[in-house]
């Protein structure tokens, strides 16, 4: 018997949502469209159309993978960010659009020259969209995860940009180096809280997750270290979670300038940034 668009759509979306996956009309609708090798607005569209037989077959490993509440973005080996597609694979973070916000001001307030640092750069999806964005600058990435820095690499070469990702713990790879911007998107969920995180969320690595018993371990470490790897002028430029702004603002010392705080889309404030000192302290 022929399957239709249609009907593999109206099988899925009961199975999904009794998984509890939270959005399984979309989910379904992406992962089918995926397989087949089409827009999911056209397949909408077309909802007698008959789905090919292998495509089928990929639809249910994926659709099995999805009900078994493994992420979107790792199913598809993709997630968007800045209008762009990254690399997506188990054991990276995958790209938030609420991260867009620091992305966006690291793009307003960086030179058009100079050099920048993606901290912690999980998929490499700031630093490549900042290169993109400031062709001028010379961007560097860092992160602890082994398979981040590969994930990182590869996105770079995806969209064909000069980004130096390098392993190790925070500032460690960038000895001696100095940056006119660094922008960092840290773990920052408090330990205690990631075993009431979405199920989903828990399936990504718990390394780029856990800020310790407050939240705020990384952020006491990178601003401790900051001012050593800033010129004077340089922008420090970090993500917070919910309800952290004012915390992690608090944790600056005279240093640096008074921080702006700055809200995502939904009015959240989700980014703190602020400059060393241009006298050098």
């Amino acid at each position: 018997m022929t399957e239709t668009v249609r009907g593999v759509l109206r099988a899925a979306y009961a199975r999904l949502e009794a998984a509890g996956v939270p959005d399984p009309r979309h989910d379904a609708q992406a992962l089918l469209a995926e397989a087949v090798g089409a827009p999911r607005l056209s397949l909408l569209a077309d909802g007698g159309r008959a789905v090919p037989g292998d495509a089928l077959a990929r639809f249910d490993a994926w659709l099995l993978r999805r009900e078994a509440r493994e992420p979107l973005q790792y199913v598809l080996g993709r997630a968007a960010f800045m209008g762009r597609d990254f690399l997506a694979e188990p054991g990276v973070l995958i790209p938030r659009a609420d991260t867009e916000t620091l992305c966006e001001l690291a793009v307003r307030l960086s030179p058009p020259r100079g050099d920048a640092l993606d901290l912690c750069c999980g998929t490499g999806c700031l630093g490549v969209s900042l290169k993109l964005a400031r062709p001028g600058l010379n961007v560097f990435a860092g992160d602890l995860s082994p398979r981040a820095v590969s994930l990182a690499r590869r996105n770079a070469a995806l969209h064909n940009v000069d980004m130096d990702v390098r392993e190790g713990d925070l500032f460690a790879p960038f000895a001696g180096q100095a940056f006119d911007a660094i922008l960092c998107n840290p773990p920052y969920v408090p330990t205690g809280e990631l075993a009431g995180l979405q199920e989903e969320v828990r399936r990504e690595p718990g390394m780029a997750l856990d800020g310790g018993e407050d939240g705020l371990s990384f952020y006491r470490r990178i601003i401790a270290e900051a001012p050593v790897h800033l010129r004077p002028g340089g922008w420090l430029l970090l993500e917070v979670g919910d309800g952290q702004a004012a915390a992690v603002a608090a944790l600056l010392p005279p240093k640096f300038t008074k921080p702006g705080i700055h809200p995502d889309l939904s009015g959240r404030p989700r980014a703190v940034t602020t400059q060393r000192n241009t006298d050098g302290r």
